[in-house]
């Protein structure tokens, strides 16, 4: 039999599992290279044949997505397998188009050929775009399951950034943890929240390789909890799937991929975000909602805003500082910090456009439709050093950091600066506690 080549476009993370699930070890196919965008400094890499499998000896090249139609004439392509997340519509089919055009088939795999089913319960808790409050929310459902004495294990979605075959099975349990690992902003963000409410998560980029070990977690684990990114859907078999919406952006639960996936799936759905949508939003998400996913437990919620020094904000010209990928590809022009500048009041916030520095510049460029705000970009040590400089040139009288860290520990901010959090508050009935309850007792945890 002759086998297919195949070109998986990514941007390290969905990818790599598509490879790994369904591809590595498969006789029926030779992936060719993998293609990426998203993520800077992807490209030029290689997935490292201690990982890609024996049919790999010299591993698998990385690329450039726009490289793209040469590279299927070049490694004579017969499909390329589309495998990132968070896109619309539009650009998903502009993506076909492409691949079609160089004479290759394009190809999305789904979840039967990719999920991995666990041998402990599985929650997962995912979104229709990024930036609808997951985070948060995950944080909500490891609370209440503790607070029934449950040993939870978070899995993350992958942000393999730096050595993968050092990230093949990531472990945190404490923040040193993040350190020792070489973690990204990116990653602080989403693995230390975890961490100091005492759970253990675990990330890198084989992600059966990592179940096991988190179902033998040295701590012990009694619930698997798929912390997802982006609005992938889950890696794993899930006996519990919640998903959130954002009424701030109605309809975008139906036009992106593959978010309306997970909304259709969805056992559990949280219309988050309702003390600050607007009463149409709500009611456009609701309607997609019963439309899609009739049979799905809906839980309306609010995100409330906490602060650390309100004396820093009120009256005062303000830097905000937001979730970089919630502001990118999450095409978000606000987040917690704007909105904690207008509730505690500020005089005005500061435009950071003529300050910016480096590739904070280039991803303004990209990006050209970010509100006034600042996207905390940390792929690597120099957008770092970039964030750093930008936010000390910038002038004004505080800084809002937004962020789910402090960048102040691994950043000096010359200016004064207050932290400002949200937190997942159910409204009325049903909730999470109630649904988790039935999980607990319909799998005999309690």
């Amino acid at each position: 039999m002759t086998k297919r080549n195949v070109i998986i476009i990514g941007a390290a993370g969905r990818d790599f599992h598509n490879f790994n699930t369904y591809y590595r070890g498969n006789e029926a196919y030779n992936v060719v290279a993998f293609t990426a965008t998203q993520i800077p400094d992807i490209e030029g890499r290689k997935y490292p044949a201690e990982l890609a499998g024996e049919l790999y000896p010299e591993g698998i090249p990385i690329f450039a997505e726009e490289d793209l139609p040469r590279l299927i004439k070049e490694l004579e392509a017969d499909e390329c397998t589309f495998s990132y997340s968070d896109v619309s519509y539009q650009h998903v089919m502009g993506v076909s188009a492409i691949v079609e055009a160089a004479g290759a088939s394009f190809v999305l795999l789904g979840p039967k050929d990719t999920q991995i089913k666990s041998t402990k319960p599985v929650i997962s808790v995912c979104a229709v775009r990024t930036g609808c409050g997951k985070s948060q929310t995950s944080r909500k459902v490891i609370e209440i399951l503790m607070e029934k004495g449950l040993k939870v294990v978070a899995i993350r979605h992958p942000m393999p950034y730096g050595d993968l075959v050092a990230q093949k099975v990531q472990r945190y349990a404490e923040l040193s943890d993040l350190e020792k690992h070489k973690c990204t902003i990116e990653e602080m963000e989403e693995y230390e929240p975890h961490i100091v409410r005492g759970n253990v998560i675990y990330a890198g980029v084989d992600y059966e390789a990592i179940l096991r070990e988190a179902e033998n977690d040295p701590d012990g684990c009694d619930v698997i909890l798929w912390d997802g990114g982006n609005n992938d859907f889950p890696f794993y078999v899930s006996d519990l799937q919640v998903v959130l919406v954002d009424p701030h952006r109605p309809g975008h639960e139906l036009r992106y991929y593959p978010g309306e996936v997970t909304l259709r799936a969805a056992d559990v759905v949280v219309i988050n975000k309702m003390d600050s949508a607007d009463a149409a939003g709500i009611e456009a998400v609701r309607k997609n909602i019963a439309a899609v996913a009739p049979d799905a437990v809906v839980v309306d919620a609010a995100s409330t805003l906490d602060i650390d020094d309100l004396s820093i904000v009120k009256g005062k010209k303000v830097l905000v500082v937001e979730d970089g990928p919630t502001l990118t590809h999450g095409e978000m022009k606000i987040g917690a910090g704007v909105v904690a500048a207008q509730k505690f009041g500020a005089a005005e916030l500061v435009d950071p456009r003529p300050y910016t520095v480096g590739r904070l510049s280039d991803t303004f460029e990209q990006y050209p439709d970010i509100g006034i705000v600042l996207p905390a970009m940390g792929y690597g040590k120099q957008q770092l050093q970039d964030l750093e400089t930008t936010i000390n040139k910038t002038e004004c009288d505080a800084v809002i950091i937004a962020t789910p860290i402090d960048l102040n520990r691994i950043i000096k901010i010359k200016k004064p600066s207050t932290r400002v959090y949200y937190n997942l508050q159910e409204i009325g009935r049903p909730d999470l506690t109630g649904v988790l309850g039935d999980f607990v007792k319909n799998h005999k945890l309690a």
